[in-house]
């Protein structure tokens, strides 16, 4: 239970204490500054605790967004502020402050919640103030004032308000257009029933993976299930985060759910399409394997320039400027979010086909359709790299070199690459990783030429290394290193050509994949890259291609495909295991993607 002390001279008429009640808060009433402070003292250390004023006029969606969120630990609307408990020591200076400056004394026209806002701010605590549009929240200072809100807050319908901004505001035009105008009644529907997000989150886990079992029966009837119950899942992966968004049930929890099931389920889903192709005597699992790993990259493409350039100053193009023209063309819009292949139009295309076509038909569509994503994101990201005089900060070097995953080989090999600092990483990088991709792909299978170019390779990792990673170009780093790793695995599995070597690369890749997400939800949420010892005892991104590429040298394609299992394996049980403990421990933060769709 929460505490909320109404401070200040109860109004005639007043819903406010109903409305704090609806809210979930145990109400108290205090006169002034000292009885607040007195109440406040009571009020156990590990419960929040709101103080608002007795005049607060308003919205009640107003006071849910200003006091009830749980990821902030200092919210405020005017008239109301609530401190959950890592800030209440904060709370308690503040209203010390405050308790001597008013003496004791009741003050019939004094705001206590303001005046502790405005403490806690001089006290450089982060109050977070919520975007509340078209909704009140105020406090009158008479009631002519008053009745001037009342009819301000009648001519807004709170609870349309409460679920137009349940919906993403940001998003791709399928999921806006064809999924949202629904889906938030859905959401709502839950709400009200009790459900929470996290069920509904792996609810649509479970439609996905119930999709990937269909595809893989490999029947036209299991396609076209197989499409229906994927667009299904998505809808109801819109459906957990609206329900977040319209009851603020947000937790550290059912964000790492959030950022790690839509990949399980995608990926999940090709693997079922390529067992149900290889019923029908059709063997795609190259295809999906290399459908994942594009898609992987074009993510840590996305993740790592973001983070470069998450607070760098003078972060202005010619080309950031050509895209706010576009932007203010409502069509061009709508053009730009779709050809980028966002999760709602990507997973509407593989229903789609899926249910009208065959496994590789859907696949070549995917290829086709994410590497023109692909190329037109990275190319328009590289031009304003080039043409902005962006300055860096050490936090965005650091998540870089951070999300590079460089192992012990690159760490030993640094004291010897000093030189190497003058070179730019990113050329580096990606010479080194075309170098060992092509080694492994215009050798024949059991070749030692494919080992000296991953020895090349990592002699040439340090260079990520050797300094910091703040050129123009440096964001380049970890995706060409993503590429190079997956692609040899890639590689290498095709031409053992063996059967159940390309599925033993593709549970590989999808373990170190999720390691690497697992890294950016980590650096997004400030916690810092997974430990030290994780990223050793999985040998970074030099150690396991160069593993790889010596085990295909020394094993034949039988012993390589066991071999590349039990390291999917290996990789997968040390990264979960790690990755589970951090993300249910306390300390974990709470990120909500809000952003591009992904």
């Amino acid at each position: 239970m929460s505490t909320a002390i109404l401070t200040g001279q109860p109004v005639p008429g007043s819903s406010i204490e109903g409305d704090l009640r609806s809210l979930g808060f145990d109400v108290r009433l205090a006169s002034d500054a000292g009885d607040t402070g007195t109440l406040l003292a009571a009020v156990p250390a590990d419960q929040r605790v709101a103080v608002v004023d007795a005049r607060f006029v308003g919205h009640v969606h107003a006071l849910r967004l200003g006091l009830t969120d749980p990821r902030f630990p200092v919210a405020a609307v005017p008239g109301a502020v609530s401190v959950q408990p890592a800030a209440r020591r904060a709370l308690t200076r503040a209203m010390a402050h405050e308790t001597s400056a008013a003496g004791g004394v009741a003050i019939a026209t004094e705001n206590v919640a303001d005046r502790i806002v405005t403490a806690l701010d001089a006290d450089g605590v982060d109050v977070h103030r919520p975007e509340l549009g078209t909704l009140v929240a105020a406090v009158p200072a008479d009631p002519q004032q008053r009745n001037e809100i009342r009819q301000a807050v009648s001519a807004v319908d709170d609870e349309a308000v409460r679920l137009r901004s349940a919906v993403k505001a940001r998003d791709g035009f399928f999921t806006t257009h064809f999924i949202s105008p629904y889906s938030r009644y859905i959401a709502r529907w839950c709400a009200r029933r009790g459900l929470t997000p996290n069920q509904v989150t792996t609810a649509s886990l479970l439609t996905a993976l119930t999709a990937a079992g269909c595809a893989a029966t490999g029947t036209r009837a299991g396609y076209v299930a197989a499409g229906l119950l994927l667009l299904f899942s998505f809808v109801l992966d819109c459906v957990d985060g609206q329900i977040a968004r319209y009851s603020l049930q947000y937790s550290t929890l059912g964000a790492w759910l959030d950022a790690t099931f839509d990949r399980a389920k995608e990926y999940a889903y090709y693997a079922g399409l390529a067992l149900g192709a290889a019923r029908g005597g059709d063997d795609v699992w190259a295809l999906a394997l290399g459908a994942m790993v594009l898609q992987t990259c074009r993510h840590v493409v996305d993740f790592s320039f973001n983070e470069a350039n998450h607070d760098a100053t003078a972060n202005t193009s010619p080309t950031a400027a050509l895209s706010d023209k576009l932007d203010s063309v409502g069509w061009t819009v709508w053009l730009r979010r779709m050809i980028v292949l966002p999760i709602g139009e990507r997973w509407a295309m593989i229903a789609v086909l899926t249910a009208l076509t065959t496994p590789r038909i859907t696949f070549y569509a995917l290829l086709i359709g994410c590497a023109f994503a692909a190329t037109y994101t990275t190319a328009g990201r590289v031009l304003r790299s080039l043409t902005r005089k962006a300055q860096r900060t050490d936090r965005a070097a650091k998540a870089l070199a951070d999300l590079t995953d460089s192992g012990p080989l690159a760490e030993l090999l640094t004291r010897f690459t000093r030189g190497a600092a003058r070179l730019g990483p990113a050329y580096v990088a990606f010479a080194a990783g075309a170098l060992v991709v092509l080694g492994a792909a215009l050798a024949p299978y059991g070749s030692w030429w494919p080992v000296l170019g991953a020895v090349v390779y990592v002699l040439l990792s340090p260079v990520a290394l050797a300094r910091p990673l703040k050129g123009a170009l440096d964001w380049l780093v970890p995706p060409i290193y993503r590429a190079a790793e997956y692609g040899t695995v890639l590689v290498l599995a095709a031409e053992a050509e063996v059967n159940g070597a390309l599925p033993a690369a593709f549970g590989l890749v999808a373990a170190v994949a999720y390691h690497h997400y697992d890294t950016v939800y980590r650096i997004r949420g400030n916690a810092g890259a997974p430990p030290h010892w994780l990223v050793r005892a999985i040998g970074g991104h030099e150690g396991r291609t160069l593993l790889v590429v010596v085990l295909a040298a020394l094993l034949t394609a039988a012993q390589f495909k066991v071999a590349l299992t039990a390291l999917a394996v290996a990789v997968a049980l040390l990264v979960l295991v790690e990755s589970i403990r951090f993300w249910v421990s306390s300390g974990a933060p709470a990120v909500h993607d809000e952003g591009e769709p992904a």
